[in-house]
């Protein structure tokens, strides 16, 4: 899919407690080779002194959650990861960050997006590769390779989850020569009710029209016509606390060789 994901995000990562034992051992581990380093003081003001925070919010331990920057690993030597710089913060359940860059069921929706693979377009065609002038050649895809496809990313211990779901919507023909035409006429072929896009050939339909398919009105010369299909997906997203949107859609596309004959019946 095409949406580029954030290069760092602050999201939930300490409980008070887990943040007070961690962030104590460093400063001892500090004081035992050779002192504390320059900001150590503001930071035992900051987390421990009551400026503004009081033993790390110990006392609150399950009403909130200490929230951290963090690089998306994909981008970590982009220098925009380096942008999530807010030292630790406190966050109460149920409240928002305030920050710009915390995340969000949509910021999640987003990540979802990113990891979102769908099947590749790989349509069924009879005849396949070579075809015959004026005679159609019928196209399809089978329900079992155009399902929805899920992608869940969410942040354990949170509550906060976003969901993409791709719907496959459509497959459009471009017979790859102005010398066709296209079943339907317009070259979108809609999905079936079963999920499946037009019919498979049977045999004895040679001469029939077929509901998603071309039919090339001239020979190829010179090298083969390039038949594209392109299906197109269509992505939403539903998340915590009932938030949901749309996506943008996909297209993706395969091409297929196609010779064309110059007879006017063939036997299948």
């Amino acid at each position: 899919m095409g949406w580029k994901a954030p290069a760092c995000w602050y999201e939930p990562y300490w409980k008070a407690k887990d943040f007070k034992t961690f962030t104590e051992a460093k400063w001892s581990m500090y004081s035992s080779v050779g002192g504390d380093p320059k900001g150590i003081a503001g930071d035992k003001a900051l987390y421990k002194g009551g400026k503004p925070y009081k033993d790390f919010n110990a006392a609150k331990s399950d009403k909130g959650m200490w929230w951290v920057g963090v690089k998306n690993k994909s981008m970590e030597h982009d220098p925009a990861a380096g942008a999530c710089d807010r030292k630790p913060f406190w966050v109460d359940n149920g409240k928002a960050p305030g920050v710009p860059g915390a995340i969000d069921t949509k910021t999640l929706a987003d990540l979802a997006y990113q990891r979102t693979k769908v099947p590749d377009t790989e349509v069924e065609l009879k005849p396949k590769n070579r075809s015959t002038v004026n005679l159609p050649t019928w196209v399809w895809l089978d329900k079992a390779k155009f399902r929805e496809v899920k992608v869940r990313a969410e942040l354990p211990g949170t509550g906060l989850w976003a969901e993409t779901i791709a719907k496959p919507v459509g497959l459009h023909l471009n017979p790859g020569t102005d010398d066709a035409e296209t079943y339907p006429a317009s070259g979108e072929c809609a999905i079936n009710d079963d999920n499946s896009i037009g019919a498979p050939y049977a045999k004895g339909d040679s001469s029939t029209t077929p509901p998603c398919g071309v039919r090339y009105l001239r020979a190829t010369g010179g090298g083969p016509y390039q038949l594209k299909a392109s299906v197109t997906w269509e992505v939403t997203w539903r998340g915590a606390g009932k938030t949901g949107d749309d996506l943008p859609n996909g297209t993706f596309e395969t091409t297929q060789d196609m010779e064309v004959q110059e007879i006017q019946s063939i036997n299948r």
